[in-house]
């Protein structure tokens, strides 16, 4: 194998997992390492930077970072990374003089955002501070999109999203056109926007056309709807049974807001089997926790009813098989159909787009499943002037993602208005910083904790069951806070590798506790991952090879199980081991992004 080269800004971003893994690339650990000094407002900060709704991502996030953390190789269970965002947004001071302003002179460029949904506001965010006039047009009488209409207040309190959205629309330099829905793509364009961007969402929920859908349409509601007219307050209760069709996200959000408004015996029905399930794992649980069931492997068939009333669902018994290819198909197991008693049926099978504002005649090129072609790198559409992001853009994902979306987005819209080409991409800056205080000593704690996962405290269920707008999750305190960030490995901190200075004594190799480092001869890849001291069996992160040592041989080390605790580098007698802080720091619209 080659030497590796750790001057590639993505090489020791990969190795930061969770970092890598979230789509607005927040650096993760460094949060977590002011949360554990009590410096939550700067923690904030750091998060707001790059993912803009801390607050309201530390109760709502898809937690993509979860799974990929480190911490959950070395134990069964991740460090809480999401929920101590929150612990940062719930502790920090006032951050008013921290944020930025617009300036007093607009620099005469004007874009347009269709939907005032997590997207757009991180466009708005983006570009506001530049000079930029911003124009956000929404149909709702709130700005938010799907953070303040499709999840319910007990997960969400509204305070939480007045004031994380507040401090977007405070930067000044934003025109909110709300209640002003958007009819026509071209007459937007002829109004003379340099810009526009479409973070409209998905805003359909998907139908069901099964036998006695439209005759008991009055008690058959489609989720998402239904749950934004609760979030409205236009709907206050619902009947005593009550089935939710649906196995993401949206279902479980579904099934329980039902059982705060008066369903008492609520289930969910799901036609694949449970670990197929879309929605998150946690979110699973949280719904069994207030004693909802999940029936697995039901395929709706039919709605009964008398005189137009809803009397039951009936549902075929299917199982799961695949074929030679691994692809799964159900098919009906033979058994006799099951009927479910219910007053009201929630269907959360999917969302859809619905875009039939945009005409087809200026430009903007869709797909086969009538999605605008967006290039998922710079975010525009086939229109030199239009670009998507969010749900607009490839269909339902998480709040995360539409963030990405949106600093991509900007990024977009600054070059293009600045003459540039778009697709030159500007590289994230990095640096490299050695902790070292003494021989022995490091700027940070690299003891590793070996706790479990801390629990987030739940308001009693007898309690939280009685109102739609009492918060369920009570966060973290300071304490448990400081508790759960001590579970966090620092795997920003970096072991850098000098090879020159090694005199091979194999110090290093003895005092691993996971046994990742190997002298050795070298070799291709697929043979080198054998002959490590313990095979090196994820392909999906990297080896980290050194140069040829003055005896021929070269140091590999597993970069997969490496735990960043730092013995190599106190152990070395010569310091041809260091612990380098990596910070990666996204670059975003702006004369950063720009080439000149």
């Amino acid at each position: 194998m080659q030497p590796t080269d750790t001057h590639s800004p993505d090489y020791f971003h990969k190795v930061v997992d969770c970092q890598w893994a979230c789509p607005a690339h927040t650096p993760v650990p460094e949060y977590i390492r002011l949360i554990a000094a009590g410096r939550y407002t700067d923690a904030y900060m750091v998060n707001w930077q790059s993912n803009v709704f801390p607050g309201i991502l530390g109760r709502t996030c898809d937690r993509p970072c979860e799974p990929a953390c480190r911490r959950g190789r070395v134990e069964k269970e991740p460090v809480a990374i999401c929920r101590l965002k929150r612990v940062a947004a719930d502790n920090k001071n006032d951050v008013a003089a921290l944020l930025p302003r617009s300036p007093e002179q607009s620099n005469g460029k004007r874009v347009a955002l269709v939907g005032a949904g997590p997207a757009s506001l991180t466009v708005a965010r983006d570009l506001a501070p530049l000079g930029y006039h911003v124009v956000v047009y929404d149909g709702d009488p709130n700005a938010g999109g799907m953070i303040r209409t499709q999840i319910p207040r007990f997960r969400l309190p509204e305070r939480v999203i007045d004031e994380e959205v507040g401090y977007i629309t405070g930067i000044g330099g934003i025109e909110l056109r709300l209640g002003q829905r958007v009819d026509s793509m071209k007459q937007l364009l002829i109004e003379g926007y340099d810009a526009i961007f479409v973070g409209s969402g998905a805003p359909r929920g998907r139908e069901l056309d099964i036998p006695g859908r439209r005759e008991a349409a009055a008690n058959i509601h489609i989720g998402i709807d239904w749950l934004s007219s609760v979030s409205f307050g236009h709907v206050h209760k619902i009947g005593k049974r009550v089935i939710v069709l649906g196995g993401g996200n949206t279902a479980m959000d579904c099934c329980r807001t039902s059982r705060r408004l008066g369903g008492e015996d609520v289930k969910v029905i799901v036609r694949s089997g449970f670990a197929e399930m879309k929605a998150s794992p946690w979110e699973k649980e949280d719904a069994m926790h207030e004693d909802i069931p999940i029936l697995n492997y039901l395929v709706p068939k039919a709605f009964t009813h008398e005189n137009g009333k809803l009397t039951s669902a009936v549902f075929e018994k299917v199982k799961a098989e695949y074929d030679a290819k691994g692809r799964r198909k159900l098919v009906p197991t033979g058994e006799p159909d099951q009927s479910f008693a219910c007053d009201d049926v929630l269907v959360a099978i999917g969302q859809e787009n619905a875009f039939p504002w945009i005409e087809r005649d200026i430009g903007i090129a869709f797909d086969e499943w009538n999605m605008p072609k967006v290039d998922p790198k710079t975010m525009a559409s086939t229109h030199p002037k239009v670009f998507f992001g969010g749900d607009a853009a490839f269909g339902p994902k998480n709040i995360i993602w539409a963030v990405a979306h949106g600093h991509d987005a900007a990024i977009s819209i600054d070059k293009l208005l600045h003459g540039e080409d778009i697709a030159r991409r500007p590289p994230p800056q990095v640096n490299l910083t050695s902790q070292k205080m003494g021989i022995h000593e490091w700027s940070y704690n690299n003891a590793i904790s070996n706790d479990v996962r801390y629990r987030v405290p739940l308001r009693e269920k007898n309690v939280a069951l009685t109102d739609v707008r009492l918060e369920v999750e009570l966060g973290f305190d300071q304490k448990l806070g400081f508790l759960e960030a001590q579970r966090c490995l620092n795997c920003d901190v970096q072991t850098v590798f000098t090879a020159p200075l090694c005199i091979e004594c194999d110090a290093c190799v003895d005092i691993c506790p996971v046994d990742c480092i190997t002298f050795g001869d070298n070799g291709d890849e697929s043979d080198l991952r054998q002959r490590l001291n313990q095979p090196a069996r994820n392909l999906s992160q990297a080896l980290y090879v050194s140069n040829t040592l003055k005896t021929g041989r070269i140091m590999a080390k597993d970069e997969d199980v490496c735990l960043h605790c730092g013995l190599c580098a106190e152990r070395c007698p010569t310091g041809a081991w260091d612990m380098q802080k990596f910070l990666l720091d996204m670059t975003l619209a702006g004369p950063a992004c720009r080439s000149r």
